[in-house]
Protein backbone atom coordinates (compact mmCIF):
# COMPACT_ATOMS: atom_id res chain seq x y z
CA UNK A 1 0.00 0.00 0.00
CA UNK A 2 3.01 2.57 0.74
CA UNK A 3 4.57 1.99 -2.37
CA UNK A 4 1.50 2.50 -4.27
CA UNK A 5 0.86 5.90 -2.24
CA UNK A 6 4.12 6.68 -2.99
CA UNK A 7 4.36 6.06 -6.54
CA UNK A 8 1.21 7.63 -7.42
CA UNK A 9 2.41 10.96 -5.76
CA UNK A 10 6.48 10.50 -7.80
CA UNK A 11 4.09 10.07 -10.77
CA UNK A 12 1.57 12.94 -9.98
CA UNK A 13 4.66 15.25 -9.51
CA UNK A 14 6.07 14.55 -12.73
CA UNK A 15 2.96 15.44 -14.46
CA UNK A 16 2.99 18.41 -12.63
CA UNK A 17 6.51 19.04 -13.55
CA UNK A 18 5.41 18.29 -17.58
CA UNK A 19 2.61 20.73 -17.22
CA UNK A 20 4.82 23.49 -15.90
CA UNK A 21 7.39 23.21 -18.64
CA UNK A 22 4.77 22.73 -21.05
CA UNK A 23 2.94 25.75 -20.21
CA UNK A 24 6.17 27.58 -19.73
CA UNK A 25 7.27 26.42 -23.46
CA UNK A 26 3.60 27.25 -25.06
CA UNK A 27 3.42 30.80 -22.96
CA UNK A 28 -0.30 30.29 -21.94
CA UNK A 29 -2.12 32.99 -20.73
CA UNK A 30 -5.65 33.44 -19.36
CA UNK A 31 -6.72 36.01 -21.88
CA UNK A 32 -5.34 38.82 -24.15
CA UNK A 33 -4.84 42.02 -22.28
CA UNK A 34 -5.23 44.98 -25.19
CA UNK A 35 -5.35 48.27 -24.15
CA UNK A 36 -8.26 50.64 -26.01
CA UNK A 37 -10.37 48.96 -29.07
CA UNK A 38 -11.43 45.92 -30.23
CA UNK A 39 -9.48 45.77 -32.70
CA UNK A 40 -6.03 45.44 -30.95
CA UNK A 41 -8.20 42.85 -28.94
CA UNK A 42 -8.87 40.75 -31.68
CA UNK A 43 -5.07 41.08 -32.86
CA UNK A 44 -3.75 40.40 -29.87
CA UNK A 45 -6.00 37.04 -29.59
CA UNK A 46 -4.60 36.11 -33.29
CA UNK A 47 -1.00 36.97 -32.26
CA UNK A 48 -1.36 34.64 -29.07
CA UNK A 49 -3.08 32.10 -30.46
CA UNK A 50 -1.03 31.89 -33.47
CA UNK A 51 2.17 31.43 -31.25
CA UNK A 52 0.21 29.24 -29.23
CA UNK A 53 -0.24 26.61 -32.31
CA UNK A 54 3.75 27.25 -33.65
CA UNK A 55 4.60 26.05 -30.23
CA UNK A 56 2.24 22.97 -30.74
CA UNK A 57 3.60 22.18 -33.52
CA UNK A 58 7.67 22.70 -32.43
CA UNK A 59 6.58 19.98 -30.04
CA UNK A 60 4.88 17.96 -32.08
CA UNK A 61 7.84 17.84 -33.95
CA UNK A 62 10.10 16.83 -30.92
CA UNK A 63 7.72 13.77 -30.34
CA UNK A 64 8.20 12.91 -33.18
CA UNK A 65 11.62 12.68 -33.08
CA UNK A 66 11.66 11.41 -29.32
CA UNK A 67 12.96 14.48 -27.96
CA UNK A 68 9.41 15.18 -25.56
CA UNK A 69 7.33 12.86 -24.22
CA UNK A 70 3.94 11.76 -25.67
CA UNK A 71 2.67 13.10 -22.56
CA UNK A 72 3.38 16.82 -23.27
CA UNK A 73 2.67 16.56 -27.31
CA UNK A 74 -0.41 15.58 -26.09
CA UNK A 75 -1.32 18.70 -23.76
CA UNK A 76 0.72 21.24 -26.04
CA UNK A 77 -1.75 19.70 -29.39
CA UNK A 78 -4.61 19.71 -26.98
CA UNK A 79 -3.83 23.76 -25.80
CA UNK A 80 -3.24 24.53 -29.41
CA UNK A 81 -6.64 22.72 -30.24
CA UNK A 82 -8.47 24.89 -27.65
CA UNK A 83 -7.31 28.14 -28.37
CA UNK A 84 -7.77 27.98 -32.26
CA UNK A 85 -11.37 26.38 -31.51
CA UNK A 86 -12.21 29.80 -29.08
CA UNK A 87 -10.72 31.97 -31.77
CA UNK A 88 -13.21 30.68 -34.43
CA UNK A 89 -15.68 30.98 -31.79
CA UNK A 90 -15.45 34.53 -31.53
CA UNK A 91 -14.84 35.28 -35.01
CA UNK A 92 -18.44 33.78 -35.59
CA UNK A 93 -20.31 35.54 -33.25
CA UNK A 94 -18.41 38.71 -34.81
CA UNK A 95 -19.69 37.66 -38.45
CA UNK A 96 -23.03 36.89 -36.74
CA UNK A 97 -23.68 40.62 -34.53
CA UNK A 98 -22.25 42.32 -38.36
CA UNK A 99 -25.00 40.38 -40.29
CA UNK A 100 -28.04 40.74 -37.80
CA UNK A 101 -26.93 44.72 -37.58
CA UNK A 102 -26.86 44.69 -41.57
CA UNK A 103 -30.56 43.20 -40.96
CA UNK A 104 -31.92 46.18 -39.00
CA UNK A 105 -33.64 48.55 -40.37
CA UNK A 106 -32.96 52.04 -40.39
Amino acid sequence: MSNNISGALQAYQQALGRIGRVNEETKIVAAPKAEGSFENMVKSAISETSQIVQQSEKMSIQGISGKADIQDVVLAVSNAEQALETLVTVRNTAVQAYQEIMRMTI
